[in-house]
């Protein structure tokens, strides 16, 4: 949050802005007459949920609307011009060089086929900042403030090289690049671990101080926004509901929506904790107790399950990986997973957290059997994975245990409808007739609350939270004992995130369902598991209780871990 005196004068001043899509004849509104005022060293947060009109608000004062986007009505004066009345070129000559952005898909912005640090070099000559080896230096000094380690070498991989995180810090290096007076930073740290988010953010502010560059930061995590915001402005169906100091909105909001913003984010500490606690000591014992029944029906059954207290133990589980060395003919081996052990007790949540590359994705597909270790075992119900030799023995395992992935986006097939989406592993395991696998997947919609009218459409008719539903009711449609969720609720908005893990509470007390949940957002973890194990370089650096880990840390890593949740230290009314 910036420190700086702030000038009387603004940077950026929108006011009565309308934005609207045009299909058919008709056009969508999007932004409906939403206005704010940003001063040079400025931080403001915008926040809502998906669809709320945040990010198109950004993309107007940008000039990046698609092409059936248009403003049609209201004002965006930038330095005194309005540039919404503006032409392409007076836009084209103030990106980059005056308002910098940072885009939130890590994925999609980047080109496969160039360099990082090319990309990055581009941006620097196209600006008229550097050029050469002047460039080539300057690409580097930006990587590492972006905070990529041995940056160098980095500037000459491709994308495909980099982790999620990774190629959001050279989307950031790249929106810096040019020394912008207004970066427009849209969800700029969604990808990235909480103590990588916090040294970006770090950044920013420290921008802000010394260079007096605004910012506009477009988020949905409200304990960000009140952390690092002076001022913030909450959006809902396109208007601008609330807009005021942050920290005041946050201790005393008054729009229902904002209440309930802030009722539902993970990341903001207050007395509702031990609530939540108490909350998932019931469901736990719920879980537990309806673990052993199916336990017990279990024994009784040619199911691969024994009723095993702790259904999945994992003991000296290690994997190396061979990748390229700096020569193309030399190789070197990379252990991403060093000798962890742990165990998933039945009915309850084991929660994996790490930063990227710490292994926990890569532990997550070895218990899952799509990877196999170097060395060590990984044990379903008293049996060894590495045993299952035939094609039975392994479908029956598929069954008893089944994902939850994290991009919503594309773990559904666009063109199943989501009928055949749910219907698919039914089919696939030879489940029932084809009557009785529609009463199953209409049964699971019912479980996962989505109404049975959504059977007929298709992933790209959904939101995110409705795909990650349908994701849900997929993995139960085989009735398991155990689901992996891997970064299940990363994806999604704060109240969205709230409604599927109390979902996935629910399910879990109702199906006795044990969860292994893979996440780097230990604010999330409270609302979720029973255990925490902390990886860090491919190995376990603690493992304990919920409570324990949360309250007693005992390793410096885990309390930087703790320490970096962004608004973790404010304190809100009950």
């Amino acid at each position: 949050m910036s420190s700086n005196p702030v000038s009387t004068q603004p940077l950026l001043q929108i006011d009565d802005l309308k934005v609207g899509f045009r299909a058919g004849k008709q056009i969508l509104t999007a932004v409906d007459g939403a206005s704010l005022t940003i001063y040079p060293g400025q931080t403001i947060a915008i926040v809502g949920e998906s669809g709320s009109g945040k990010s198109t608000l950004a993309h107007a004062v940008i000039g990046l609307l698609p092409g059936n986007g248009e403003i049609t009505g209201g004002s965006i004066l930038f330095e005194g011009n309005d540039i919404a009345k503006g032409g392409r070129k007076q836009i084209m000559a103030l990106r980059g060089s005056s308002i910098g952005l940072v885009p939130q898909d890590p994925m999609s912005n980047l080109n496969p086929l160039w360099r990082v640090g090319t990309q990055i070099k581009e941006a620097l000559v196209a600006n008229g900042v550097a050029t050469g080896a002047a460039a080539d230096k300057r690409v580097v000094e930006l990587l590492e403030e972006a905070g990529l380690p041995d940056a160098e070498r980095r500037a000459r991989q491709y994308p495909h090289e980099f982790s999620g995180g990774m190629r959001q810090r050279a989307l950031i290096a790249m929106g810096l690049a040019a020394r912008p007076k207004l970066l427009i930073a849209d969800e700029p740290t969604s990808a990235l671990d909480v103590t990588v988010q916090k040294q970006i953010l770090d950044h920013l502010d420290s921008l802000t101080d010394t260079l007096g560059v605004a910012v506009m930061l477009i988020t949905h995590d409200l304990g960000l926004a009140a952390e690092r915001a002076d001022h913030l402005v909450v959006m809902y169906r396109g208007k601008v509901v609330e807009s005021g100091p942050a920290r005041e909105i946050l201790q005393n909001p008054e729009h229902p929506y904002t209440k309930r913003l802030v009722a539902k984010a993970p990341s903001l500490a207050s007395q509702r904790l031990s609530s939540v606690t108490a909350a998932r000591a019931e469901v736990r014992e719920q879980a537990v107790q309806t673990a052993a029944e199916i336990a017990a029906e279990l024994e009784a059954s040619e199911a691969l399950g024994e009723g095993r207290d702790d259904i999945i133990v994992v003991d000296n589980l290690t994997k190396v990986f061979t990748l390229r060395g700096a020569k193309p003919w030399q190789k070197v081996d990379f252990k991403a997973v060093d000798d962890v052990s742990f165990r998933l007790r039945r009915g309850t949540t084991t929660a994996i957290v790490g930063e990227s590359g710490s292994g926990k994705s890569t532990v997550a597909r070895m218990v899952l059997d799509l990877l196999p270790p170097t060395s060590g075992s990984v044990e379903f119900d008293g049996h060894n994975l590495r045993d299952l030799k035939t094609k039975a023995e392994r479908l029956r395992l598929r069954r008893q245990m089944q994902p939850v992935f994290q991009n919503p986006y594309a773990s559904l097939d666009p063109l199943f409808s989501i009928y055949q989406s749910i219907e698919e592993p039914l089919s696939t395991h030879n489940v029932g007739t084809k009557k009785e696998r529609e009463a199953k997947v209409r049964n699971l919609l019912d479980r996962v609350s989505l109404p049975t009218t959504v059977m007929s459409r298709y992933p790209g008719e959904l939101s995110g939270g409705q795909r990650q539903r349908v994701a849900i009711a997929r993995a139960l449609a085989l009735d398991p004992e155990v689901v992996i969720c891997d970064e299940a609720v990363s994806a999604l908005d704060v109240l969205v995130q709230a409604q599927i893990l109390e979902l996935l509470n629910e399910l879990q007390a109702e199906l006795g369902l044990s969860y292994l949940f893979i996440t780097h957002d230990l604010a999330v973890v409270r609302q979720i598991a029973d255990d925490v194990l902390v990886m860090q370089n491919g190995k376990v650096v603690e493992s304990a209780s919920v409570s324990q880990v949360f309250d007693h840390p005992s390793e410096e890593y885990t309390r930087r871990l703790l320490d970096a949740i962004p608004g973790a230290s404010i304190q809100l009314g009950a």
